[in-house]
Parts: C-alpha cells; structure tokens; sequence
C-alpha cells in the first residue's frame, strides 16, 4: 500500500489528503458569474451524497489501512520466530494480501483524486459518478478488509506459538548468561583451593564464541537458534560450575583409592605368595583332574599384580598433574587387575575347601541335589495328573546325570571336582524348571 501511496500523491498522506478535501466547507453564498445555484436544489443533495460516500470511502480506506499495520506486526513476529512450511505460507499469504490492499486503495485513491467535490459548480452528474465510484471503491476496501480480518484469525496458532517463543527468549538468555558467571565463579573457587582445573576450564572457554553470538542477539542469528544455543549454553556451562564445585571432593576420593588400592595390592602379593602350599595340598590329597587348571594361579596372579602396581604408579602421576579422567581411569584397570588376582588366588583355597568337604562326606552333596531335583519334581505335577512334557524331560535328564555323577566316586581316586561341577548343573537345571512352570502360570498356561 505504501508503495502506491508515494506514487499518486505528494509527500502529505493520503488520509491526511481525505481529511482535508472532507473537511473543506461549502461555500455559503450565490455565486455570481454564471456559477450555479445549490442551496435548496437537487444538485445541492447529490454533492451531500457524493461527500457522505467520500466520507464514508474515507473511514473505511483508515479502518484497512490501520487493519494491515497490525497484522503487519503479527506477521513480522511470526517470520522471526517460525521457519516451519506454515510460517513461510503465512508471511506469502500477507503478501498476496498486500497486493490486493494496495489495487482497492489505488481504486479509491483514484476515485477522490478525480473529482473536486468542493466546487461550487460541481455538476449533479458528476456527483452521481462520483458517488457510484466511491461507493464501489469503499465496498472493495470492506471487502478486502473482511479478507484480512479472516487471515488474521488463522493466523492465531501460529502467532501464539510465535509469542510464547518471544515471551522465552530474553529469560532463556539471561539464564544462560547466568550459568556462564557461575561456571566461571566456581572454577575461581577451584583454583584458589590449589586445584588447577584445566578440564573444565578448557570446556568453559569452548562456550566464549557462544556468549558473543547470544550477546548479538535473535535479529541476527533468529530466535529459535538463539533459543537453542541458551539452552545449550545453559546445560554445559551447568556442567562446568558442578565439575569445578566437584573437584576437591574429587581429588579427596582419588588420594582415598590410590591409598586403599596400594594397600589392596600389597595384601594380594602376599597372599598370592601362598598359593602354592594350597596346590601342593591339592597335589598330595587329589587326582590331578582336580587341580591341574589352577597351576598358572601364582604365576598370573603374580603378575597381575604387578601390573596394578605399575598403572598405581601412572595413576599417581596423573593425580599429581591433576588429569582427572585419566587418574580415575588409570584406577578402574587397576581395580580390574586385583579383581582377576584375588578371583585366582580365591579360587585355590576355595577349591581345597569344596574337594576336602566333599572327600569327607559325599553325602551331604547328593542329598542337597536331589533335594532340589525333588522339590522342582513336585512342582512339575501340582494340579496335574501327568508331567508336561517341557518340565518332565529336562527333569528325568537331571536324575540320570546325578546318578551317573555318583557312580564316578566309586574307585581309589575319585574326580571330586568333576562330581561337584556335575551337582551344580543338576542344580542349575532344576532351577530353570521352577522358573519355567512359575512363568507359565503366571502367564495363565
């Protein structure tokens, strides 16, 4: 519509021209000269017409115009803040609108321009043209404003989700700045206690590039970037002040296990030492099939050890140099490696234990076994008068196996571990029947 505006008239307004050609008054007296009589006559009645529909084009050109700046607005909050299809149809919906504004206004423009309403020798017919014409013309500009009034209220989704982002924007960056000055105050905090804190620090000066684009504002970057950029700044800078505020309770804990694991692996090399008596007691009392796989134990229990003593030695250094993520790290292998050593050195003795239990009594073994083979039997056939098939078999192999088991202790040097790991199955197996036939019932089958 502006555009039209600067090329039909001089710098005034067009409203500013309407008002004054309304507000001109009639001159009141005969005019002499060949002029024409008004007062009291037909002609007199047309050019009142022809002023009320000028008036009336008028209000209604005011009521678009200011109608289109409104929307303009919406239309503008709307483009900053959505780049959706939808958004994109909305702003070139506004344009076409636009383009139609400015024909009906260019029509009524034309129709005020082309006559001089105000004259005292205004033809009636020329007031009768003039009336039609500016009654069409305002037609068209309440027309075209009821086109925009619809447009408008389609518009209210995607205006509501366009302010809602708005009504966001400045509080989502002042908590990311925010953050940023808590970060900072933290790592501060962190160094004056002697902690260095590069880690953190490196990742709080990543986010420096951030703060210049926040401080550059959504007119130049948009508001839904600029939204996700705070957020983002908001959730690392977070994890930068709680890293740093962590820091002296994480060197606290890395002194504690380097303590604790030292003195763990100490304690393992002497125990690794002996494992051997344990195998030689193995090796007097029972076949070899019994203790032959743990003849490495010393050996790698041994050097297990020594390595967790070496990564101990790096994961000092990193502590001292304050690399954080490789000290804990370098913690994890060493806890590993002691794991696996005291696992081995265990499972020596805990074998002499289970071989000599068993050479003594063999018995208590057996019962417990069928014990659990029985009560997974019993289970089987509650409420039933036959086994299923899928509870019965594995069942039936179970009992064979344990007396195939027991047969193998009869001779002079009876393979006990073999026995014991042959009971444990049996046991595994009737295990996996109970959780079978409870599954199934739970399950209504």
């Amino acid at each position: 519509m502006n555009g039209v505006l600067a090329l039909l008239l001089p710098p005034a307004t067009v409203l500013a021209a309407v008002v004054a050609l309304a507000g001109a008054v009639v001159p009141a007296a005969f005019a002499g000269g060949g002029t024409r009589r008004w007062f009291g006559g037909r002609g007199e009645n047309r050019r009142a017409e022809a002023q009320a529909a000028r008036d009336a084009a008028a209000e209604a050109f005011y009521e678009l115009d200011t109608a289109q700046r409104g929307l303009r607005i919406s239309i503008e909050t709307i483009a900053a803040v959505d780049a959706s299809p939808a958004g994109r149809r909305a702003v070139e919906g506004f344009a076409a609108l636009g383009r139609r504004i400015d024909e009906v206004s260019h029509t009524y423009i034309t129709a005020v321009d082309a006559h001089d309403l105000d004259r005292d020798d205004l033809d009636p017919s020329v007031a009768v043209r003039a009336t039609g014409e500016l009654n069409r013309a305002k037609d068209d500009l309440v027309r075209t404003q009821g086109e925009l009034e619809r447009f408008e209220q389609g518009l209210a989704p995607l205006l509501e989700k366009a302010e809602t982002q708005l009504a966001r924007l400045a509080p989502a960056v002042e908590r990311a700045k925010a953050a940023l000055l808590g970060a900072s105050n933290a790592l501060d905090a962190a160094r004056a206690s002697g902690l260095r804190a590069d880690e953190p620090a490196a990742r709080l000066a990543a986010l420096g590039p951030e703060l210049t684009r926040l401080n550059q504002g959504a007119g130049q970057h948009g508001v839904p970037e600029t939204l996700q950029r705070a957020d983002r700044v908001l959730r690392e800078a977070e994890a930068v002040r709680s890293e740093a505020e962590r820091l002296p309770q994480r060197a606290a804990e890395t002194d504690k296990r380097l303590v604790s694991l030292r003195t763990r692996a100490q304690a393992l090399s002497h125990r690794a030492g002996g494992v051997e008596p344990v195998l030689s007691e193995l090796r007097r009392g029972f076949s070899a099939a019994c203790w032959q796989d743990l003849q490495p134990v010393p050996e790698q229990a041994a050097e297990h050890v020594r390595q967790a003593e070496d990564r101990l030695k790096e994961a000092t250094r990193a502590r001292e140099e304050q690399r954080w993520a490789d000290a804990t790290a370098l913690l994890g292998t060493v806890r590993a490696l002691l794991n696996s050593a005291d696992e081995a050195v265990s499972a020596a003795r805990d074998r002499l234990d289970r071989l000599n239990a068993v050479a003594r009594d063999p018995q208590a073994e057996i019962e417990r076994t069928r014990f659990a083979v029985r009560d997974a039997q019993k289970l089987a056939m509650a409420g039933r008068n036959t086994p299923d098939p899928r509870h019965a078999r594995p069942l039936d192999e179970a009992v064979a196996r344990l007396e195939r088991a027991v047969g193998g202790l009869e001779g002079r040097h009876p393979d006990y571990w073999h026995f014991l790991q042959e009971t444990e199955r049996v046991r595994a197996a009737a295990a996996r029947v109970v959780e079978m036939i409870r599954e199934d019932r739970s399950a209504g089958r």
